[in-house]
């Protein structure tokens, strides 16, 4: 029996002879308003941007096992849906990372010397020369805020032009800027000395308004941004406001906080470029994703190989109950390792110890869900399959130790990860009926359940400390429901792990911070 497979958008031909020249598929191409009446039979179904998956349309689905969105967005799937049905949901992350770059260095050049405006302007008959003056990219400081693959490739294209880089990214290493002779920095340096900004990141609940009046405000006079990342990164209004005033000379911008956007505050104004997201609207990006998401799609059918799942893991349902626990376990360890970490210090290496039963067992997602903590505030599209992959893209080093001998306890997960800076380690354990704790963290003994929202600060071992910090919060109406403090008395410092009702914002921590006892204050949600 043949595999069905349903295209509902358009796919380059190139990707669709992949599957007709296999006797395996039966492809049908429809259009994006038939999906819901047309989708019953099939097998798997290829999507761009136009065609909405929602939970009406997958309970029409009777046959279908994966979903294959070519690019990179997969809002247009209702991804707990699918997930609930037992359907794989791929995407394609890096088939358009030339495109991307390469647009915005062409929105960098454009906005620099003012070709659109000037296009205009003599479209309109009008001779303006002097009104027009540019500005050469030579020498200027550009700074790239995330230095993943589409960062990456701006930086190296801006060194062309001789250009100043800057990078500010958590997990970028001392290698990879050294490849293009760029400096990492951290963020309020990279604000305060770029003459041009782009933005590489995805949006997420760190980088949302990432952008905004106060950001601006530590920037240069005169400065120019670029977002060909992801609408929501840059507050439109503030970003408005800081180009009437001046204090933005300009900006280039692809992508809007509400699409299609008409209405944005931004694209009535005369010193902005603006496209209507075509960072990977070119022939090339569109034949890339379209030849990836086919062949991950025969690699499922064919090889029983998952790629670039953002809801799925490829190994049997058996083995991943057995490591569940355990999979929890090493994410929550990865998202409090990146509280002790430097923002300007990238990691260089990661050790995994595998200690006692565990190292018994399958690792290789455990350690996928480590790199999943540890970087999904830089990576927008992480998951159990692609982690590894990231992390490697990324120049991250990767140890797995295994010793099956413990005397005191039954299992123990130790995580060492090691910067140009320091190195922080954090252990767990899995106690009977699942009962997961984090036991260590440095040379801190705990005793912490990885639930919910909490601080955690370092800071002198003197008498007092509890206290401020505990009228700080309640000044601010936050309730602790547990808290504990492990000294150490070789340095005289401790550590608070305080459990608190709900998230705070960054003005709480910099009021934390600001008790002078208090070295370290992080808001971590596990």
């Amino acid at each position: 029996m043949k595999i069905k497979v349903l295209i509902s958008d358009p796919l380059s031909k190139e990707g669709i002879k992949l599957l007709e020249e296999n006797d395996l598929y039966e492809v049908s191409i429809i259009k994006p308003e038939e999906l819901k009446d047309k989708i019953e039979p099939y097998d798997a179904l290829i999507i761009r941007s136009g065609s909405k998956v929602t939970e009406e349309v997958l309970n029409h689905a009777k046959n279908l096992k994966i979903i294959g969105r070519a690019g990179v967005g997969v809002d247009n799937i209702d991804i707990k849906a699918a997930s609930k049905k037992g359907i794989i949901v791929m995407n394609t992350p890096f088939g358009n990372t030339i495109s991307a770059a390469e647009h915005t260095m062409s929105m960098m050049m454009s906005l620099v010397r003012n070709i659109p405006m000037a296009h205009l302007s003599l479209k309109n008959k009008e001779w303006k020369r002097s009104k027009f003056t540019g500005t050469e990219l030579y020498k200027k400081t550009l700074g790239v805020i995330g230095f993943g693959k589409i960062g990456f490739e701006v930086a190296k294209r801006a060194r062309s032009f001789e250009m100043n880089i800057l990078v500010y990214d958590p997990f970028a290493t001392k290698e990879q800027a050294d490849k293009l002779n760029a400096k990492i920095v951290d963020l309020d340096y990279l604000l305060q000395n770029s003459d041009i900004i782009t933005l590489h990141i995805p949006k997420t609940k760190d980088t949302e308004n990432l952008i905004n009046k106060e950001t601006i405000s530590k920037m240069k006079e005169g400065v120019r941004i670029l977002n060909v990342a992801r609408g929501g990164i840059i507050n439109e209004n503030d970003l408005k406001d800081a180009l009437l005033s001046g204090k933005v000379k300009g900006a280039a911008i692809d992508v809007f906080s509400v699409e299609p956007a008409l209405d944005s505050p931004l694209i009535d104004l005369d010193n902005v470029v603006v496209t209507p997201h075509l960072g990977a609207s070119t022939e090339e990006a569109q034949i890339n994703v379209a030849v990836d998401i086919v062949k991950q799609i025969r690699d499922f059918f064919e090889n029983k190989e998952i790629k670039n799942a953002v809801n799925a893991f490829s190994f049997s349902p058996e083995i991943m109950k057995e490591i569940e626990p355990f999979i929890f376990l090493a994410e929550k360890i990865g998202i409090l390792e990146t509280a002790f970490l430097d923002d300007e210090s990238g990691i260089k290496e990661i050790e995994i110890y595998y200690k006692g039963n565990i190292s018994e067992k399958t690792v290789s997602p455990i350690t996928a869900s480590l790199l999943k903590g540890l970087l999904k505030n830089v990576e927008e599209h992480i998951n159990l399959v692609n982690a590894s992959f990231l992390a490697n893209e990324r120049g991250i080093k990767i140890k797995e130790i295994k010793a099956n001998k413990l005397d005191d306890i039954a299992n123990l997960l130790t995580v060492k990860v090691k910067t140009n800076k320091k190195e922080v380690s954090v252990s767990g354990t899995v106690f009977y009926k699942n009962n997961i704790r984090i036991i260590k963290i440095n040379n801190y003994n705990v005793d912490l359940s990885p639930f919910g929202n909490i601080i955690i600060s370092k800071n002198l071992d003197v008498p007092g400390v509890v206290g401020k910090l505990g009228t700080k919060l309640q000044e601010e109406g936050i309730n602790i429901s547990n808290m504990q403090v492990s000294t150490n008395k070789m340095d005289n410092q401790a550590i608070m792990l305080t459990s608190i009702d709900k998230k705070i914002d960054n003005e709480v921590l910099l009021a934390l911070r600001d008790i002078k006892e208090i070295e370290l204050a992080k808001f971590v949600i596990l």
